[in-house]
């Protein structure tokens, strides 16, 4: 794809914002074109700004994909919502999206109200439209026109891809004249740690239930395997999966081990797809009560 036919090579930033689970991480990957940010249907998925590049030959979009801003319950809920309003000073564009398919409400005008203190232009995408009428795709345009001014309204389903094209050439239209800041072929500047420990917590989110998922936090390290002969084209990581209480780390294992198992085996095939080499996982989990509510434990998972 290459929206920008213009002979000015323009570069720059774009901060992808919106309540949580209006489909901001599936955006990305669909603009991206690859697999960058892990999704799933429970809300507060994304718990970390996750970069996502987009390089053409006359221009590079580089997408910021942040967590969905909420009335947050825990530390980690508040350091989330920092990490995404820390985003819209740092970028060329904002996207702001919302569903077609919800009541526009009190949350995505506080949003709204919090972009429009920017001097930042704003593009609102308008997401889901595959799962919408085309009455409530009119009525929520018209309201949305009401939360403030836009730089442009563009509806779109991320999930099929329609529209999405055109939200790309509205964010790249807003881009200044810039360097290509990442190589050609790069989509993404996360570590290969950070992204291994998403795509295994990508896996447990759609296997868990309840209120286990938001109980699930997953790092990932190198293995350090120094004296042991191992091949030299294969990554190998240790993967440690928290949760908080010891019930939970009971089901996130499964009987027999078979869900973790499972979890693990379709992440490593994802993480090898997505490196383009092969991939050993060490995997344990342990239980660390009250990890999303301590500043200790967050420190040293990276939040």
């Amino acid at each position: 794809m290459n929206p920008d036919t213009s002979s000015i090579y323009r570069s720059g930033f774009a901060a992808i914002v919106g309540r949580p689970n209006v489909g901001k991480s599936t955006l990305v990957n669909q603009i991206v074109g690859e697999k960058i940010s892990i999704t799933s249907s429970r809300p507060q998925t994304t718990r970390s700004t996750v970069r996502g590049v987009l390089t053409a030959p006359s221009s590079q979009l580089v997408l910021i994909d942040t967590p969905g801003l909420h009335k947050p319950s825990t530390e980690l809920g508040k350091r989330t919502n920092q990490s995404a309003r820390g985003a819209l000073d740092e970028v060329d564009v904002i996207c702001f999206v919302i569903e077609a398919s919800e009541v526009i409400g009190s949350g995505d005008r506080f949003i709204a109200n919090m972009v429009h203190k920017t001097s930042t232009p704003c593009v609102l995408v308008l997401n889901k439209t595959d799962v919408a009428a085309r009455t409530e795709v009119i009525d929520h345009l018209a309201t949305a026109a009401t939360l403030g001014d836009f730089a442009s309204f563009v509806p779109c389903s991320a999930r099929t891809g329609e529209g999405v094209e055109v939200v790309t050439k509205e964010l790249l239209a807003r881009l200044p004249e810039g360097p290509q800041y990442y190589p050609d072929g790069v989509n993404t500047d996360q570590a290969e740690t950070f992204l291994a420990a998403e795509l295994v917590r990508e896996q447990l989110l759609e296997r868990m239930r309840e209120e286990v998922p938001h109980s699930i936090g997953v790092t990932a390290a190198e293995l350090d395997d120094e004296g042991v002969t191992h091949p030299a084209d294969v990554l190998r990581l240790r993967v440690t999966i928290r949760v908080e209480r010891d019930s939970q780390k009971g089901i996130v294992i499964g009987r027999g081990g078979a869900l973790l198992k499972a979890a693990v085996t379709a992440a490593r095939h994802n993480l090898e797809t997505l490196l383009g080499g092969r991939v050993y996982l060490e995997t344990k989990v342990v239980v660390e009560a009250d990890w999303q509510r301590r500043s200790g434990a967050l420190d040293r998972m990276g939040f």
